[in-house]
């Protein structure tokens, strides 16, 4: 489901809100061959599509019907896919998610930024503190971040939140990394959230906030796919796209392919 929302974005390039129209016209090009009056969808490299089922929900107008339909969705034991907008929405996702399991959800967060700001809060930056109460820091983690306040650095080590730099997964290997990611969550239920910011902008240009210095596409979708290959994921999301700053609409086609290499990652119970 999209979430045409950036309302709580204190940033300077505006447009997220495209964002979810924008990625599904992103998807239905890059994503599929017309050949004989036949689409046909590409085959992921990693996964299957077997067996699979996807409903596309449109978008949601508000943050409260967000809330309520991710819990439905989590309740009833499938998947919600949600595709941003502002960051802020990972809140409600979280929330949602944690209440419909009865439990505190391991976090894998993508994210050039912490977003563990806690002088400001309820907005894009805030998004871990306004969650704090849904979470078990001790297995979550931040992976790709590097672009951190001071305080969001003391506010992840006053909770045991681990986090994982691009230098640190270059010197741990993406393999050795997925290992360790498999080890902190076994045994807990998983919500990861996809920043689109983590990659270096040489990747994905279009984005609200670029940092240097982030993720190749290769590593993230790797990472992605051991992780819904291996842990118990409640539910994810995409978000920061920002078309009006795109470069040949690459970014929009690679989060495209990271959409679909996702839904054939995720294992079917």
């Amino acid at each position: 489901m999209g979430v045409p929302d950036e309302s709580r974005s204190h940033a300077k390039r505006k447009g997220t809100s495209r964002a979810p129209d924008v990625l599904r016209i992103a998807s239905n090009e890059s994503e599929f061959f017309e050949r004989g009056g036949k689409r046909i969808p590409t085959c992921p490299m990693r996964g299957s599509f077997e067996r699979k089922r996807v409903f596309d929900a449109g978008n949601i107008d508000n943050k409260q019907n967000l809330l309520k339909f991710v819990f439905d969705l989590a309740s009833a034991n499938k998947f919600p896919l949600l595709i941003g907008g502002d960051h802020s929405l990972t809140t409600e996702a979280l929330k949602a998610a944690s209440e419909a399991t009865g439990s505190r959800l391991s976090l894998l967060y993508f994210d050039a930024h912490p977003d563990f700001v806690s002088s400001v809060t309820n907005y894009y930056g805030s998004v871990l503190t306004d969650s704090a109460q849904y979470l078990d820091f001790g297995s979550s983690m931040l992976i790709g971040t590097r672009a951190a306040e001071p305080e969001e650095l003391r506010n992840a080590e006053k909770e045991g939140l681990k986090i994982l730099n691009p230098l640190d997964i270059s010197e741990l290997g993406v393999q050795k990394l997925a290992d360790i990611i498999t080890a902190r969550t076994s045994g807990t239920r998983v919500y990861i959230s996809v920043d689109l910011d983590c990659l270096d902008p040489a990747f994905a240009p279009g984005v609200s906030v670029p940092s240097p210095g982030g993720l190749s596409s290769t590593v993230l979708i790797y990472l992605l796919n051991k992780t819904l290959a291996n842990a118990n994921a409640v539910g994810m999301d995409i978000v920061e796209l920002s078309p009006d700053f795109d470069l040949n609409g690459m970014t929009a086609s690679l989060a495209a392919r990271i959409l679909s290499e996702c839904i054939a990652s995720i294992v079917v119970k």
